[in-house]
Order: C-alpha cells, then sequence, then structure tokens
C-alpha cells in the first residue's frame, strides 16, 4: 500500500514539474487557423474562386487573336499548247506564301446568357470565400470544445487527486487506531480497498488529461511533442450566465453559414435557368482584323503579289427549332423550385436545432446553480462526518460514503458545467459567432 502512495505522490509530482507552456484559448485558436492543412485547402480554393470570377471567363470580354504562316509550294507542270502543239514541261517550280492576321471576335448580345454567367462566377466566388469561413468555424468549435475538455479533465485530475489524499489520511488514521485495537482488521482492510480504487482512478485520470491534450495539440497541428503537458491558462469552466435567445435566432437567419449556403445554392439554381431561357434568343458576335497576304510565283504572268487591309462583319444566329430546350426549361425550373424548397427544410430543422440547444442550455444552467448548493451541502457533510470519524463516532462504510458523496457533487458540477459550455459553443456557431471566442 505504501508502495503505490508512493506512485501517486511521484506521478503528481512529476506532472507538477513537467515543464509545460502555457496557452490560452485565444493562442489555440490562432495557432490553428494558421497552421491547419484544412483551412489552407479552403484558403487555396477561395482563391481559385476569386480568380475565375472576371468577366473574361464569362465570355463577356473580346477575344483578340494573331496568326501567322509561311508555305513553300515544290510542283511541276506540263502543258501542250492547242495551237503550235509545243510540249512546256516545267520541273520544280518553287512557290511561296507569306500570311499575317490579326482578329478580333466579341459576343455582343447571347441573350442574356453571359450576364447569367457572370453572376454564376460571382456566387461560385462567394461560395469559396464562405467555405473557407465554414471550415474556420468548425474548426474554432472543435478546438474550443477541446480546450474546455482539457480544463474539464485537469480539474477531474484534482479531485481524484484530493480523494487519494483523503483516502490516504483516513489509512493512516484506521492503521493507527487497528494498531492499539479500537478498530478492527475490516475496517483496516476496507480503507486500504478504497485507497487503492481511488489511486487507479486518478492513474486513469491522468491518461484521460493526456489524451486531452494530444487532441487539441493534433487539432491546432502543433507538434513539437504531443506528449507535452499543457499548461491551459484558464483553470474553471466560465459559462454565460444566459443569453438573448431571440436575438440568436435573428442573428442565425443573417450570419449562419449553411443558411447562407443554401442562399447561394438556390441563386446558382436561378442563374442556370437564366442560361437556358437565353436560347430563346439570337447570338450576335461582332468580328474584325486586319491581314497581310504575299505569294511569289516561278510561273505565271506575275512574279509576285502581296495584299492587306481590314475586315469586319457582324454574325447573326437563331437555333429555329431544339428538340431539348423545353425539357431543358422544365428541369431548370424545377432545379429553382427544389433549391427553395431545400433552404426551407433547413430552416425548420435549423430552427429545432436552436430550439434544442436552448432548451439544453437553460436546463443545464439550472442543474449548474442546484450543483452548486449540493456541492456546498456535501463539503459541510464531509467535514462533519470527519470529525465524528476522528472521534470514533462514525464507521468507516460510513466515512466512505461521505467521502464519496464529496467526489459525486464535485463530478456532476463539473460535468454540468461542461455540457452548459458545449451548449453555449453550439449556440454560437449556429448563430455566427463561433468567432468571438477569437476576442476572449
Amino acid at each position: 500500500m505504501l508502495r503505490i502512495a508512493l506512485i501517486i505522490l511521484l506521478l503528481f509530482a512529476a506532472s507538477q514539474a513537467t515543464p509545460a507552456q502555457e496557452r490560452t484559448l485565444r493562442w489555440c485558436l490562432e495557432q490553428g487557423l494558421e497552421n491547419n492543412l484544412s483551412i489552407r485547402v479552403a484558403d487555396n480554393r477561395e482563391a481559385t474562386a476569386a480568380e475565375n470570377a472576371t468577366r473574361a471567363n464569362a465570355g463577356m470580354l473580346p477575344q483578340v487573336t494573331a496568326s501567322a504562316g509561311y508555305g513553300l509550294d515544290l510542283n511541276s507542270a506540263r502543258s501542250r499548247s492547242a495551237v503550235t502543239d509545243e510540249l512546256t514541261t516545267r520541273v520544280n517550280n518553287l512557290d511561296h506564301n507569306l500570311q499575317a492576321n490579326v482578329g478580333v471576335t466579341w459576343t455582343a448580345f447571347d441573350g442574356f446568357a453571359l450576364q447569367a454567367r457572370y453572376d454564376e462566377l460571382q456566387l461560385l466566388k462567394r461560395q469559396g470565400s464562405l467555405e473557407r469561413r465554414m471550415a474556420a468555424e468548425s474548426l474554432i468549435a472543435d478546438i474550443t470544445a477541446e480546450y474546455y475538455n482539457c480544463i474539464q479533465q485537469r480539474i477531474r485530475l484534482r479531485n481524484y487527486h484530493n480523494a487519494v489524499r483523503l483516502s490516504r489520511e483516513r489509512v493512516r488514521i484506521v492503521e493507527a487506531r487497528y494498531n492499539i485495537g479500537s478498530f478492527s482488521r475490516l475496517d483496516y482492510m476496507q480503507a486500504k480497498v478504497d485507497f487503492n480504487a481511488d489511486s487507479a482512478n486518478y492513474m486513469k485520470q491522468q491518461e484521460a488529461l493526456k489524451s486531452s491534450v494530444i487532441e487539441l495539440n493534433r487539432l491546432i497541428n502543433y507538434t513539437p511533442d504531443l506528449t507535452t503537458r499543457i499548461n491551459i491558462a484558464d483553470t474553471v469552466i466560465a459559462v454565460a450566465p444566459s443569453f438573448d435567445y431571440p436575438q440568436l435566432w435573428e442573428d442565425a437567419l443573417v450570419y449562419n453559414s449553411e443558411l447562407i449556403q443554401m442562399d447561394i445554392s438556390s441563386g446558382l439554381a436561378e442563374q442556370a435557368l437564366r442560361k437556358v431561357l437565353a436560347r430563346d434568343y439570337p447570338s450576335v458576335r461582332l468580328n474584325a482584323g486586319y491581314g497581310y497576304n504575299y505569294n511569289k510565283y516561278e510561273t505565271g504572268g506575275n512574279k509576285w503579289s502581296d495584299r492587306w487591309g481590314p475586315t469586319a462583319g457582324v454574325t447573326i444566329s437563331y437555333s429555329i427549332f431544339d428538340g431539348s430546350r423545353r425539357s431543358a426549361k422544365n428541369a431548370a425550373r424545377r432545379e429553382v423550385e427544389n433549391a427553395a424548397m431545400r433552404r426551407e427544410e433547413f430552416e425548420t430543422s435549423l430552427r429545432a436545432r436552436f430550439n434544442t440547444l436552448e432548451l439544453s442550455h437553460q436546463n443545464n444552467l439550472q442543474v449548474l446553480a442546484l450543483e452548486q448548493q449540493n456541492l456546498v451541502s456535501a463539503q459541510e457533510n464531509y467535514a462533519i462526518a470527519s470529525e465524528r470519524y476522528l472521534l470514533g463516532d462514525l464507521s468507516g462504510f460510513e466515512m466512505r460514503e461521505a467521502q464519496q458523496s464529496l467526489l459525486d457533487a464535485e463530478e456532476r458540477i463539473l460535468r454540468a458545467a461542461y455540457d452548459t459550455k458545449m451548449c453555449e459553443i453550439s449556440l454560437m456557431l449556429i448563430s455566427g459567432g463561433i468567432e468571438q471566442y477569437l476576442d476572449d
């Protein structure tokens, strides 16, 4: 038993002596946003979407092309005169041709399909920014939750350490009285059993705390040593006393990322319909150019010739019959309706999630207040039990019950505070205000 006690003391002393870097929640969030690979991928996608959202990619700007060419024509020819019946033969005649052209083509009107494409690219740009924001919000929520889980595990470790200390003191008292015959061997053995159980819980809790530290380091992609003990700056789980829930819901309708994504999807469906409807209109294309052509001959009446000058024209095209146009219109209209219904369905689901979290947050606040009162009562009960136990008026079994009641009260209040904090984080995520934890 003494060996187990020594191991516990050494473990606790080692955990206190291990060098640790103090980390605030803001530090963890900043490190995570800077180092997380998912955020970097989202940054690249956002940059690509922004670069694509131009009038040029939408086809609204004219296209300028330049071309040049040089050709040789080596040929042989024979001819017989109808007048003199003379046969003329020319072998290996080499003709030269040089041409250069600059052309401009511009689609002046395409049934508003170009405008629809440009608006679509702007929506995709917005979607790229939104996906980056959603990745950041998800990471902030995960890091914040794990940060407070670390606090929870550390507080629980401290509670278990106190339980070990109290059990060790009980063993000392029982052993002393057993030696003088005041306590039975059964009391002595039961005290040792309880001490061993508390010691085992303490050692298991050390593992839980280290696992939480490893997970937090993984989220922030900070891996110099995943087993390094973390020194969280906060020592308690501070919970918001209450929220203005109606205002949170109004914020959710405006700032919720998933709801905004639904709006973007509806906009993309509308632009797809505009592009289909554009097929009912003619297409007008303007073209202009300037060219130069030079030819050199070894036969014929001319030795060489060249020509140059501008060209211009207008091309108007219209699809008189397209068998798939009607079905394409109907499909595009149905997709617009589907997007609107999906948006409405998601808002209803979001409202249900919000109401559930609101109810849970309010209930957890009430439970937390009740458990705070229970903790005070458990502490007083344990103090009274300790005095009676020292006087010999209380059995070891009853003393253990008082100690376990105190430990259970500490565990319940810890769990209530953590659950309340998780509801708070979820409400902030839904309302679009999760980034406020960067300001803490």
